[in-house]
């Protein structure tokens, strides 16, 4: 008989297994410290940012192209108008057509002034919501935490993205960034529920971008690698049903995915026609290099940018144009490297998909700057880099975070590199910003690390000219006309005119206005159709009394520029000089149709209209309106506008408020220690009190 074998008291039937308790609780702590870590990580990104660039708070305006975009730009400097909005949309600002970020500028303006600090919070705040944007669409698309929030503190913190944050005028690369962000969540969004709704969503917020900088443009193919990696779209069933005929030719997913992409593609079209539009006066003005040398600049500066992702040293803000210097070994080399690299890419992208993804952004990004349409002078620029870089950095994360896994790296080893590289970019990036905070400073580093730089010495020079210390400003000019003498590009012919009156003019400050004569002839004879030397020249004949001959160069900068309000005015002064206030008024009246906050001309016409000795020209009605605009228009600040105002009411036999406005007037010549028009003003008061007005032809 059998008998049944007794059941061990210590081993559980196998049904009854559960799993360990431990195991159970690991994972739930797992799951609730996700978002901790998560909240733990915005705020890092937070603090890194601002640690690195809060430093521009207290740094000024800089000398380069911010007084195009703010400071010396009426339409931008006097805030938010609804005619400064329509002008945004209708006209091209700084050669490009990018409204948004024109408007952008007109707000800073608006809350702050011109208070450059104002002017930093907003371009440091828009790049820290890019950062942050950044790590959320990383994280969504691909699920990896770690990773994603490395890619954003490089792209946070890296001393190549400091032009974009730390120069005002560079608002459109990171309002763009942010468009941009925005545009490919949407775009993800749409991906995982397709929509018509959606893909409103997605073009209405493309177009937003375009509008705030048209690099842009090559958001489409980026979306179509976001497509092969991390959405993985080119690998999933078709959306819709099978179906015969067209609509199945759509169903098949490659083509479906290229054609979803047409509306994207006909907005970056429309965008391109725009932006040559807008900037054909420049490349009127600047003759192409011979297209091998714009090809081969291009090439070397994509390794360039690479190294300098590397070892990001030596940074400036404009890296001259090699020309034909750059040897055959560099741009062979360069290609090499190019095509070896997109091979790999292409090869092993089954297996490692952020490779082809990850390289080809950063060549397609690069696309539209890159410098085969050479528009500037540089040989390639740090703020190119800014949205391009992304996938550089994907590209290197990903890599890093496969190769840790399949070499089984400790943990401590990836946390010890990956702070370390933070730490190391930060304080580049913070001593690069540095040199940022103000002009001096910043043509001073960037001579101190290139060489050759005629572009940095002329803005130096420039900047010495403005505040008076002629010796300084001559001598860079000197040495940027010595630089640019080696270029016999005729290409070049428009900055070596610009210097040839840069020194012109400071030559005449310094007194010695024969030896600027030379130099204003030079320049017109390289660039005759360039209307600003002719207007420069004439300004300095009129000041040494040769009124004939300033007359002369004006006429001719107005044949180039009929829509010049400065050379308006001044022909107007000099034609009321000869004794010819009907021509004068002409002009003025010109001067004041085209920009409407020219306050001279209105000024001048007004003083006219107020004291000519010719009774039939005299109208002392229109004088103090004129008169008034002038005064408001200068916010009150200028004595001479005060006067020609006295004289307006004192023609309307209005003298009570003729001595008011000659008292304010001769208040602010006091506080300004202008004390022959403070006596001036006296008597013209004494000569209101016996109810006489100035009927005198002489201006003032």
């Amino acid at each position: 008989m059998a008998t049944r074998r007794p059941k061990s008291a210590g081993q559980p039937r196998k049904s009854s297994r559960v799993p360990p308790r431990r195991d159970r609780s690991l994972t739930s702590r797992r799951q609730a410290s996700l978002p901790h870590q998560t909240t733990l990580i915005y705020l890092g990104l937070v603090g890194i940012t601002w640690l690195v660039f809060g430093q521009t708070l207290r740094h000024d305006f800089v000398n380069f192209d911010d007084h195009v975009y703010v400071y010396d730009n009426p339409l931008i400097a006097r805030g938010l108008t609804f005619d400064g909005v329509v002008s945004a949309f209708t006209h091209p600002h700084a050669r490009n057509w990018h409204p948004l970020t024109t408007i952008s500028h007109m707000l800073d303006c608006q809350l702050y002034g011109l208070n450059a600090a104002g002017h930093h919070f907003t371009n440091l705040a828009l790049h820290t919501i890019a950062v942050l944007l950044l790590f959320r669409l990383l994280r969504v698309t691909t699920g990896a935490l770690w990773p994603s929030a490395f890619v954003a503190a490089l792209f946070a913190i890296h001393p190549l993205h400091v032009e974009s944050v730390a120069w005002v005028s560079e608002r459109k690369d990171v309002l763009s960034g942010v468009l941009f962000l925005l545009t490919l969540a949407a775009y993800v969004r749409y991906a995982r529920a397709p929509s018509p709704g959606r893909y409103f969503i997605v073009a209405l917020i493309f177009t937003l971008g375009l509008m705030s900088k048209p690099m842009l443009v090559t958001v489409p193919f980026v979306l179509l690698l976001l497509d092969y990696w991390p959405l993985r779209r080119f690998d999933k069933a078709p959306l819709l049903n099978s179906r015969g005929g067209i609509v199945g030719w759509l169903n098949r997913r490659p083509n479906y995915l290229f054609l979803e992409k047409t509306p994207l593609l006909i907005l970056s079209g429309l965008s391109c026609l725009v932006t040559i539009r807008a900037q054909d006066q420049t490349t009127g003005l600047l003759e192409q290099l011979p297209f091998t040398w714009r090809l081969n600049n291009a090439l070397v500066s994509y390794i360039e940018y690479l190294a300098q992702t590397f070892w990001p040293a030596r940074l400036a803000v404009f890296y001259p144009h090699p020309n034909n210097a750059l040897s055959i070994w560099q741009v062979t080399l360069a290609t090499t490297l190019l095509l070896a690299i997109s091979a790999m890419a292409i090869l092993l992208r089954k297996k490692r998909p952020y490779l082809l993804t990850g390289w080809f952004w950063y060549l397609g990004m690069l696309v539209p700057v890159i410098g085969i349409v050479q528009i500037g002078e540089q040989g390639h620029a740090d703020r190119y880099t800014y949205l391009p870089h992304i996938g550089v950095f994907l590209l290197i994360v990903w890599t890093a975070a496969d190769l840790a896994t399949a070499w089984h790296l400790r943990r401590e080893y990836l946390w010890l590199g990956a702070t370390t590289t933070i730490v190391v970019l930060s304080y580049g990036a913070a001593v690069q910003t540095s040199f940022w905070k103000n002009g001096e400073s910043l043509w001073n580093h960037t001579l101190s690390v290139t060489s050759n730089n005629d572009f940095a010495h002329n803005n130096l020079g420039f900047l010495y000219l403005q505040r008076g210390e002629l010796d300084k400003a001559i001598s860079h000019f000197e040495t940027a006309l010595k630089i640019r003498s080696s270029n016999s590009q005729t290409r070049y012919n428009l900055g070596t005119a610009l210097v040839h009156v840069n020194l012109a003019n400071a030559l005449a400050r310094d007194g010695r206005p024969e030896e600027a004569i030379v130099h204003y002839e030079e320049a017109v004879r390289l660039r005759p159709d360039y209307g600003n030397t002719y207007y420069n020249f004439g300004s300095v004949l009129f000041q040494h009394g040769r009124i004939d001959d300033a007359i002369a160069q004006w006429q001719k900068a107005l044949a180039i520029q009929p829509n010049d309000a400065g050379a308006h005015t001044s022909l107007g002064n000099a034609f009321l000089q000869k004794g010819w206030p009907e021509k004068a008024i002409v002009h003025y009246q010109k001067a004041v149709q085209i920009d409407p906050r020219e306050a001279n001309a209105r000024n001048n016409m007004a003083w006219v209209l107020a004291t000519s000795s010719d009774a039939s020209i005299r109208n002392g009605a229109m004088a103090v309106s004129l008169a008034g605009q002038a005064v408001e228009i200068s916010d009150g600040k200028d004595a001479i506008f005060f006067r020609t105002l006295a004289a307006s009411y004192g023609e309307c036999g209005k003298f009570a408020d003729a001595i008011t406005a000659a008292e304010k007037g001769r208040k602010i010549a006091i506080s300004r220690g202008d004390s022959h028009l403070a006596r001036t003003l006296e008597r013209d008061i004494a000569l209101y009190r016996t109810d006489i007005p100035l009927h005198q032809a002489a201006s003032h």
